[in-house]
């Protein structure tokens, strides 16, 4: 006989609660009373046999047990939550999550769903920018488009498109780098990082070698967390960045942003698109999977691609 489950409800108090550590927090968030999810965890506790919290002077903490059982809790709400989502969204409708890194959603991705729109008005969509490690199914995501090397889970891969990286700067911030013959000066450099990149200055310089002339510092500079921040930093003449094309052809073509004359190198990275199991079940998010893939065939077409 298969074993008796808590109340969902119980669980939903619990694991809010141990997300916050906190029976009032709890109680905001599920707009309900901090004496209701008090008792609905009192009651958890007793049909368990287990203590969930220790209860102090000093506020609310997780037991030992209490902590290894809300790692469950979680997932198996979570995986709930993955599973509703799929379900229709009205008449005819369905859902498709998206997990993408902000500046690819922002030049890439988004620009281009108006087109998918129009051929799948009842699919609806939701791209998430948060940049964190999508874990399939329990994050509810049912596509990831991240950098990388190649495959590296037992999901779904298929390569979208790579990029080069040129050393960029907006025209009057070049004007004050090149000496008499043509040549970077980089004492007169800032240069512009991107801490989550997975490539950034120290790969362009292993690969631009000698041509990337005398020595440079790398210790100081700018730093931001997103490319997109990156790139317009360098338009408005805080630096030189390593351009991503063609992420940044826009730029280049617009005049904002202008190539030194330096080399512009192969990533080892490129954009993959990673697909969660069920899609092969959901004609809709077999659809959004090809129309990505034909997207990156033609945008990986263009220069630098």
């Amino acid at each position: 006989m298969p074993r008796r489950l808590p109340p969902l409800s119980a669980l939903r108090f619990f694991e809010a609660a141990g997300r916050h550590c906190s029976f009032k927090l709890a109680a905001a968030e599920l707009n309900v009373t901090p004496s209701a999810v008090s008792h609905g965890i009192v009651g958890l506790e007793q049909a368990l046999g287990v203590d969930l919290f220790a209860r102090g002077p000093r506020g609310l903490t997780l037991t030992p047990e209490g902590a290894d059982y809300l790692l469950y809790v979680s997932e198996a709400l979570s995986l709930i939550a993955a599973g509703t989502q799929r379900l229709p969204a009205g008449p005819g409708g369905r859902a498709i999550a998206v997990s993408c890194a902000p500046t690819l959603a922002s030049r890439w991705l988004l620009p281009r769903l108006q087109a998918f729109r129009a051929q799948w008005p009842g699919v609806h969509l939701s791209i998430d920018t948060a940049q964190r490690h999508v874990g399939f199914p329990v994050d509810g995501f049912d596509f990831a488009i991240r950098m990388s090397r190649g495959p590296i889970a037992a999901a779904s891969w298929a390569r979208l498109f790579g990029e080069r990286l040129a050393p960029v700067c907006s025209p009057a911030y070049r004007d004050t780098l090149l000496d008499a013959r043509g040549r970077v000066d980089w004492r007169r450099a800032t240069l512009i990082h991107v801490t989550l990149a997975s490539e950034d200055w120290q790969a362009w310089l292993e690969g631009a070698g000698d041509a990337a002339g005398e020595a440079i510092g790398l210790a100081g500079g700018l730093r931001f967390d997103t490319i997109q921040l990156a790139f317009e930093a360098a338009a408005a003449g805080l630096g030189v960045v390593l351009g991503r094309r063609p992420l940044v052809d826009q730029d280049l073509a617009a005049g904002t942003l202008v190539e030194l004359p330096l080399p512009a190198l192969q990533a080892q990275t490129a954009y993959w698109l990673v697909s969660a199991d069920a899609v092969e079940r959901r004609s809709e998010a077999l659809a959004f999977r090809q129309w990505v893939l034909d997207e990156a065939r033609a945008f990986g077409g263009a220069p630098g691609g």
